[in-house]
């Protein structure tokens, strides 16, 4: 049967991404200049030395004078690769780049992939646990079970760095916060709740040990596999692990122990579930069907015979993809950060809770530009953070460290939690560092802020910021009906009258105020009582620069669509009748070596002297606000008057 030419486009797009224009997915950059003999010398002999003494007389001077503290191994041997099976660790390898690659990507973590030619489980962690001196945690991956067990707990017990299994312990983890949110939803109790599994593997079983700790009651765990459930006197393919779930009496179908359940797991294979069988749970069925790439039950198929349940699957096509991504980047960096010896029970928890509570929050602004179109507000249809989410980071790694410190795992405990979390939102999101002055500044200073595009998502996710960080109340421009249906809709924790004030550009009692004001303004420059009025009632801009004028606002933020002059030019005829003038645009490029503030980019397209002198001076007090020392220089595209035109010779 001939290839689908859809297929075969997928395939050699995908190798093309691995092969060009480098093979492979990752490289080592050095940190440190090596310009010259001199760096040479420091680098590496003699002046390594010195940095290697340190480390002898105390090891852990290694976190001061190398990488390990940030440094990472995916290890493998590739006998239990996802959907691929045992290929063996040389096949395993773009697998194991790629988990490197997210590691840097979400957490900034550099990661080495390690491929391992060894089958014996206690030979492949004799040669993890050599590994120790060079890395500060190590994650286990794609290792089949029950080697997998023998391999963490062998290198748990010996090395005093993580060892953490991902494909059980962050499948645990994200499932856990799922279910927890799943329950939320549902109304229900982990204590009160009937779990059916399938799948007695590595992460079918982890998964179901993190449902003990979240409270579901040993008693009621139903665990089946291939051979149906697995019950006391059984003795065919069984293992220790499997035997922590034994259920009395004699041998069931799936279809028997469903009846009457609350959470199907499944983390086995494609078509274990039946509609018939999803019809006799309790209601609303939760069902984590995650076998990949197709599980138990299609969601569609759920939906049919059981229109309220609540499903989870591990595709990224439909709601609620449980995805380790959500988990292990942040659990590791919160680990390393606070040099803790081994990831706890009680870390893990704490990445449960920080996943969970994160869906139940508003949805970042940049989770919801990364998923446009997705229905982002906490339910049903969202259980659980989209990977994009950055406020991952903060959240999760922060609860890691501290969970780590409260059970007395951390050997470099953080002092400072707040500057902890301040460390953790620039590593994310790389304008932090430079705008942390502008935030404290605002967090004390009181201000009447009005945006003119009060119904945009954008605006209303920054007043709710700034109604979270501030004691300000902002004063959005809008129709009241348009902005609480997207409030609404958008699950943000702000109401009308409450924690914002609304100006109703169709309905409002200042608009003969507002009209006669801008009349009065512009009337000498054509403005008519006909021409002010259709302005008042349609330009929001206009709108918050005569507020700004009439003194019921400090500042107007405007402008997150249209054009930057059509908004200028109405800020500018208003507000200029006060003596304010726009000296200029300032722009910041945020570069690897620090920013770079460019002016002017938008107002004056052939500036005159006075205008440069105001753009400089203007522009070097703003830069002085952002906390840096402006070092200044003119440029131009003329110099010395070498292009021939009007403004090359002036």
């Amino acid at each position: 049967m001939p290839e689908d030419p859809r297929e075969t486009a997928l395939r050699q797009a995908a190798l093309e991404y691995h092969e060009l224009p480098k093979p492979g997915k990752l490289e080592i950059r050095a940190t440190k200049p090596l310009a010259s003999g001199r760096d040479l010398a420091r680098a590496y002999s003699p002046g390594v030395a010195e940095a290697c003494l340190e480390i002898k007389s105390d090891p852990m001077n290694a976190f001061r004078f190398t990488a390990r503290a940030n440094q990472v191994a995916v290890v493998t041997n590739g006998s239990a690769v996802l959907g691929l099976g045992n290929i063996g660790g040389l096949a395993a390898k773009p697998v194991m780049e790629g988990k490197a690659v997210l590691f840097k990507k979400f957490a900034n973590i550099d990661c080495f992939d390690i491929e391992l030619d060894e089958g014996d489980p206690e030979r492949l962690a004799e040669i993890v646990c050599a590994l120790e001196p060079t890395f500060g945690a190590i994650n286990l991956e794609d290792i089949k079970a029950p080697d997998c067990f023998v391999v963490e707990r062998i290198c748990s017990e010996r090395m005093n760095i993580p060892v953490f299994h991902d494909d059980q312990h962050g499948t645990a983890i994200v499932v856990g916060a799922a279910a927890t949110n799943a329950l939320h939803v549902a109304g229900k109790a982990f204590e009160d709740i009937k779990v059916v599994s399938t799948g007695g593997g590595a992460a079918g079983i982890a998964c179901l040990n993190m449902l003990l700790k979240l409270g579901v009651k040993r008693e009621n765990i139903w665990l089946c596999d291939l051979k149906g459930l697995v019950h006391e006197g059984r003795r065919a393919d069984m293992t220790p692990q499997k035997e922590e779930f034994t259920q009395p009496g004699g041998p069931r179908a799936l279809s028997d122990v469903i009846v009457g359940a609350d959470l199907f797991l499944g983390l086995s294979g494609p078509g274990v579930l039946s509609k018939d069988m999803v019809r006799t749970m309790s209601g609303p069925p939760i069902i984590f069907a995650l076998a990949n790439p197709l599980p138990e039950i299609m969601p569609g198929e759920v939906r049919e015979v059981a229109p309220d349940a609540i499903i989870a699957t591990g595709r990224s096509d439909v709601a609620n993809q449980v995805n380790n991504v959500l988990c292990f980047p942040f659990i590791f960096r919160g680990a390393l950060d606070v040099g803790a010896t081994t990831i706890n029970d009680e870390m893990k928890l704490a990445c449960v809770n920080g996943i969970a509570h994160l869906a139940r929050t508003t949805t970042s602004a940049e989770a919801a530009a990364a998923y446009k179109g997705e229905e982002l507000t906490f339910g049903r249809n969202y259980l659980i953070p989209k990977p994009f989410d950055p406020r991952l980071m903060r959240v999760v790694a922060s609860a890691v460290a501290q969970a780590a410190m409260d059970t007395g795992v951390a050997t470099r405990p953080i002092k400072d939690m707040d500057a902890y979390h301040h460390k953790l939102n620039a590593a994310v999101y790389r304008s932090t560092m430079i705008m942390r002055p502008v935030f404290e500044a605002a967090s004390t200073a009181s201000r009447r802020i009005v945006f003119a595009e009060g119904e945009n998502e954008r605006v209303l996710r920054a007043a709710t910021a700034m109604i979270e960080e501030t004691s300000d109340t902002p004063i959005l421009i809008g129709r009241p009906e348009v902005v609480e249906s997207r409030i609404e809709r958008l699950g943000l924790p702000i109401r009308l009258g409450e924690n914002f004030d609304l100006v109703n550009p169709e309905s409002d009692p200042r608009y003969r105020d507002y009209w006669t004001t801008y009349h009065g303004l512009l009337e000498r420059r054509g403005v008519t009582p006909e021409l002010a009025r259709a302005i008042m009632r349609t330009n929001t801009t206009a709108i918050g620069a005569v507020m700004v004028h009439r003194k019921e606002a400090d500042s107007l933020i405007c402008g997150v669509f249209g054009q930057y002059l059509w908004h200028l030019r109405y800020v500018a005829e208003v507000l200029a009748r006060d003596g304010l003038h726009p000296v200029g645009a300032l722009s910041l490029v945020i570069l690897e070596d620090g920013p770079l503030f460019v002016a002017d980019t938008h107002v004056h397209p052939e500036p005159t002297p006075p205008q440069i002198a105001d753009v400089v001076l203007g522009a070097a007090r703003h830069v002085r606000r952002f906390g840096h020392e402006p070092i200044i220089a003119l440029c131009s595209h003329s110099q010395f008057g070498n292009l021939d035109c009007d403004t090359g010779e002036r």
